[in-house]
């Protein structure tokens, strides 16, 4: 099997939002602000080849479906859909993705799944042959969302899905669609049902898989927040996040389990390392993939 990362529209968002209750004199050392105190974010998808005999795509990343007054106001500068231009360059269409997994239906995760954005035209679903995997906590948050997100989802996108005739839910470790290929992992501290999806690595030890790669989603959107204490303004419940993110990362780094980052604009690959004092932080970080094996 093999991995490719697969870049899509990138946006900027504010540093203190990002960053939760972090002072600006600490985070701004790890990603400079623009004059604006915005911070650059990438919204790359993960793509596995073949995985139980699929190509998936984890993700798909915002997308170019908003309008121009919207594009502006979450910092996306490009106009068209960079996710499809990247899987192009990486030998695919969309039409060739079978399955694609969302960690959640928060816009920048699962807007790439419509075409881009024209007057007068209502939103269109692409990816014509993938079944859509999304968790069961995940998919009520979306049809009934909380007064608190409800800007972070896209209103059209769940009759869509539906619509589609291809929507598998989950609500547990595995996937009918995907068997023991990938196990899915469950937080509830950024919204209720994050699904973090683990590509099941080769080696097995005293009955665990070891190596593989994680998708981190929002639980760790990049390098700054390895670091346990840091959580984003956006988590709906910082002290549980905080909880599941140091147990997700003792497990990980315990079975030697890559992460994969979706917002991190320079890693998209990390390995997990622990200091001393049990601080985590990363290691043999790769910039892009392309065609790489699955890490051992």
């Amino acid at each position: 099997m093999k991995l490719w990362s697969i870049e899509g529209n990138t946006q900027k968002l504010d540093g203190g939002a990002m960053f939760g209750n972090a002072p600006r004199a600490v985070w701004s050392k790890w990603i400079a602000p623009d004059e604006h105190n915005r911070i650059p974010l990438a919204c790359r998808a993960l793509l596995a080849r073949p995985l139980n005999g699929k190509t998936v795509l984890f993700e798909t990343g915002i997308g170019a479906f908003f309008e121009p007054k919207l594009r502006e106001r979450y910092g996306i500068f490009e106009d068209r859909h960079l996710l499809l231009e990247s899987l192009r360059s990486a030998g695919f269409t969309d039409a060739d993705i079978d399955v694609v997994v969302l960690s959640h239906l928060h816009f920048d995760h699962a807007g790439g799944l419509l075409a881009p954005w024209q007057e007068g035209v209502s939103p269109r679903l692409l990816f014509p042959n993938a079944t859509f995997v999304v968790s069961a906590a995940c998919w009520d948050r979306a049809t009934n969302p909380h007064p608190r997100d409800r800007a972070s989802f896209i209103p059209e996108l769940p009759a869509l899905l539906q619509a589609s005739g291809r929507l598998e839910i989950v609500d547990g470790e595995w996937s009918p669609t995907l068997g023991r290929s990938v196990r899915f992992h469950f937080s509830d501290g950024h919204t209720p049902g994050l699904m973090l999806s683990e590509i099941v690595g080769p080696e097995h030890v005293h009955g665990e898989d070891h190596g593989g790669v994680v998708f981190c989603a929002d639980l760790i959107p990049g390098r700054p927040w390895v670091h346990v204490p840091i959580t984003m303004g956006y988590d709906r419940n910082a002290e549980l996040l905080i909880d599941e993110k140091s147990e997700f990362l003792q497990d990980m780094h315990a079975r030697n389990v890559h992460l994969f980052f979706t917002h991190d604009v320079g890693c998209a690959l990390a390995r997990v390392a622990r200091d001393d004092k049990g601080r985590f932080s990363t290691t043999n970080e790769v910039e892009h993939l392309h065609a790489r094996m699955l890490p051992a």
